[in-house]
């Protein structure tokens, strides 16, 4: 439980740190720690000299510096970036003292938690006060009280694989609970037991399924015993704090790895209980599979779809666009199964929970919004849609248009091949007719043929109500016929108007 010795200190010439750490669980064995050290240091190294400088400046000032955490697990995996998160026992004002001249940039705003923001040569560098921090049992907040070493930080910290530090500058590498072992067999598995670690911070089992969705890593099984132990405990974490461990596990490489988790441990109950609310639901599109396994099976078309990185609205309404089937499912008289309607009280649905989760409310507006429109493609292929449907398709979907293309595609999910290969003709076409009307109609700007001047003037009305109730009227015309001249829009507006009354037979 100590930190290595001298002898185990190591060698910036080593070699990549990732041919240390692979799928070989002997790759860690304690025979090979040595060189398992040497390598991650060099690995570390990679950013010198920045993390070298910081840490003879600590030095000079009689403090500890240590790079810690993420930054150690992320440099032995290969992945290593350009934010680093660094222990200290200096307090807040004396980091700021040695930062002071030598950052070319210094925040404060994680101050009361012991950390000081700074950035220098493109690194963006957290520096945190040995902490020992813990929960109460009774309310949301930490705890936060000041560590006197850095064996006391590692304790505190959720993970092994997150516990592991490199001190500078002297570059020895400590690891006091198994972190290079775990990385190595690719699992997540805490310091001292599941019960203590999440009883200091609930918000740690999320963090776990979350770790499983980012690294493709398998949990423990005493940490998923301890999950569904302790899942109730979840509920002392503010919605915030949910919030953004969610969204980090949703945009992992493995999201559907991290939601399993979620509901099999009953975490899902706790914030997000439409997920689990889908099992044992049948889907009328793919009678072999309940609603549960088919959203995750969209989520993952969807993720494939992802052309630039996660796309958080994309993945959010693949997840939630069918949470509405539980309250419309009905069984009709020859036995099949119908859920008229989901895509409405599903799009309500999800309003209701990201507003409670604390989402922003353009991300909700947009999530909601895809779902409440994912299901205006069926029927397509039956030949139904006039140009004035596919108008409305797009100017209903506005700037989500492509996500809901990708939304759309992602939902088919039946493993009869020629009616997938049927629907993903019928959406092809439908993309080609789009891009018909697009061309000849500019459908991104759709507006009716006459502006507010024109109809005030026409008419002989003041800006008001009139205006708008006529503006309306002229857009749905636009898109039902498409584009009028200026004469039959004319008419058209005098038409309407005498059918409202507003203007006489006569006038």
């Amino acid at each position: 439980m100590s930190e290595t010795s001298a002898p185990r200190a190591t060698d910036a010439r080593a070699t990549d740190a990732r041919a240390a750490v692979g799928s070989d669980r002997t790759a860690a064995t304690p025979g090979d720690l040595t060189a398992v050290q040497r390598n991650a240091v060099a690995e570390l190294l990679r950013v010198s000299p920045v993390a070298d400088e910081l840490g003879n400046r600590f030095a000079a000032a009689g403090h500890e510096l240590h790079l810690v955490g993420g930054s150690v697990r992320d440099a032995l995996l290969g992945r290593l970036g350009s934010d680093l998160d660094f222990c200290t026992d200096a307090h807040p004002d004396q980091t700021l003292g040695v930062l002071k001249g030598w950052a070319e940039a210094i925040w404060e705003t994680g101050r009361e938690f012991g950390t000081i923001g700074a950035r220098r040569g493109g690194m963006t560098l957290e520096i945190t006060t040995y902490r020992a921090e813990a929960y109460d049992g009774v309310t949301r907040n930490p705890v936060v009280a000041y560590g006197t070493s850095l064996a006391d930080d590692l304790r505190r910290r959720d993970f092994t694989i997150n516990a592991m530090a490199v001190s500078l500058p002297e570059h020895r590498f400590t690891d006091p609970y198994g972190g290079v072992s775990d990385l190595a067999a690719k699992i997540i598995r805490t310091p001292g037991t599941p019960q203590d670690s999440f009883g200091d911070d609930p918000l740690r089992m999320l963090r776990a399924a979350r770790f499983a969705a980012q690294l493709r890593f398998a949990v423990h099984p005493d940490v998923r015993a301890a999950m569904a132990a302790m899942a109730a405990d979840l509920d002392r974490i503010t919605a915030e704090r949910i919030r953004d461990e969610f969204s980090k596990l949703l945009c992992g490489a493995d999201p559907v790895a991290g939601l399993r988790l979620l509901v099999d441990s009953g975490l899902a109950d706790r914030f997000l209980p439409e997920l689990s609310g889908l099992r044992l639901e049948i889907d009328e599109h793919a009678q072999h599979k309940d609603v549960y396994e088919h959203t995750l099976t969209v989520v993952s078309n969807a993720v494939r779809l992802e052309s630039d990185g996660c796309d958080f609205v994309l993945r959010m309404a693949a997840l939630m666009h069918d949470v509405g089937k539980p309250a419309t499912k009905a069984v009709g008289p020859d036995g099949r199964v119908s859920f008229h309607h989901h895509e409405v009280v599903g799009a309500r649905m999800t309003r209701h929970r990201m507003k409670a989760l604390r989402y922003p409310k353009e991300v909700t507006t947009q999530v909601a919004k895809l779902v409440g429109l994912h299901l205006r493609f069926y029927g397509y292929g039956r030949g139904e849609w006039t140009d004035s449907a596919v108008r409305r398709y797009v100017t209903d979907a506005e700037d989500l248009l492509p996500r809901l293309h990708k939304l759309t595609r992602s939902d088919c999910t039946t493993r009869n091949r020629r009616k997938a290969a049927a629907l993903a003709a019928d959406y092809d076409a439908l993309e080609e007719r789009i891009a018909r009307i697009q061309a000849e109609e500019d459908l991104a700007r759709v507006r009716p043929d006459l502006d507010g001047n024109a109809i005030m003037e026409l008419l002989g009305v003041p800006p008001g109500p009139v205006v708008g109730r006529a503006w309306r009227h002229l857009k749905e015309v636009r898109l039902e016929r498409g584009p009028l001249d200026r004469d039959e829009a004319e008419a058209e507006l005098l038409r309407w108007a005498r059918d409202e009354g507003i203007l006489s037979d006569a006038g």
